[in-house]
């Protein structure tokens, strides 16, 4: 049982245009009312809270998904299962999204009782539901500010990483450092840690001085973005095995495809040798650069 995503119109809403499903198909016996209250409880929590002090037009609402799939049900009220969280971003003077963010979370447990309001409070422990929405909320908003400015989404990941530590206590799993090397607690770590700046540096230059360019003077803005991988292989070369450099492959491996099959041979090869490098596991996709006709 597929619930269709949830878009009533335009929200009230703030800053984001957060498209919500919720999937039960692994629960046999499902209360479909239910999932669909859930549905729309998390769409205008979401799509109706005001995250930041900015003021948003319908047009600069960032563009997000959430994807709920609840695997088991373990009482009335409560559910585990995963949340996919996806996050594009327009390029200047184009028609074209990129994809920011998607990222699978498989640590979601949470309660949810029909008609009772989903509320969150910034300075307790109180529900793990509204704990990750608010810490995808502010995770979502820092990579979109970061991609604008450089490292201007701090205020939104110190958010996050307060959800963080307040949650140390909590039951369920996906807050603490011991439990897993890729979970909610090691994103938001690596993204705000100084060894891994690079990694900032990397979100910016990418699609400000990058994508950003490619309508305008198209072979700009991808020496840019080429350059822009340096920083991301230094983020490597310190730790191999960073949560974030997966989370940004996750990401742009196809994009990077695209972009770099249309580039001249020299630029080709230096690129390569970087993607080979740091994202060895998609080295057959991108082989496709190579195959490519190129400039």
């Amino acid at each position: 049982m597929l619930i269709a995503a949830v878009a009533f119109g335009e929200a009230t809403g703030q800053e984001l245009r957060c498209n919500v499903s919720v999937s039960g198909t692994g629960i046999k016996g499902a209360n479909r009312n239910l999932f669909r209250n859930m549905q729309q409880d998390i769409y205008e929590f979401m799509n109706n809270r005001k995250w930041t002090e900015h003021v948003y037009s319908q047009d600069e609402r960032i563009i997000c998904n959430l994807h709920i799939r609840l695997d088991k049900q373990i009482s009335s009220d409560e559910f585990t299962g995963t949340i996919q969280v996806q996050v594009k971003r327009p390029v200047f003077g184009s028609t074209y999204e990129s994809n920011l963010l998607n990222i699978k979370d498989k640590d979601f447990r949470v309660r949810y009782v029909e008609f009772q309001p989903l509320v969150f409070n910034e300075t307790s422990n109180r529900d793990n539901l509204t704990n990750i929405l608010a810490y995808y909320a502010y995770i979502i908003l820092g990579f979109d500010y970061d991609s604008f400015s450089l490292e201007g989404g701090t205020p939104y990941f110190e958010k996050a990483q307060q959800i963080v530590n307040n949650a140390q206590n909590a039951k369920e799993r996906g807050w603490k450092s011991y439990e897993s090397e890729r979970n909610r607690y090691w994103l938001i770590e690596n993204v705000l840690n100084k060894s891994y700046s690079g990694f900032r540096e990397c979100l910016y230059n990418y699609h400000r001085m990058g994508l950003d360019l490619m309508s305008d003077k198209p072979e700009e803005g991808r020496a840019n973005i080429a350059e822009s991988l340096r920083p991301l292989q230094k983020v490597f070369r310190r730790r191999p095995s960073v949560y974030i450099l997966q989370v940004f492959f996750d990401a742009k491996s196809d994009e990077l495809v695209n972009i770099f099959s249309k580039s001249y041979p020299d630029e080709r090869s230096r690129v390569l040798a970087i993607l080979n490098e740091i994202d060895p596991s998609n080295g057959s996709k991108y082989d496709k650069i190579t195959k490519s006709d190129g400039i």
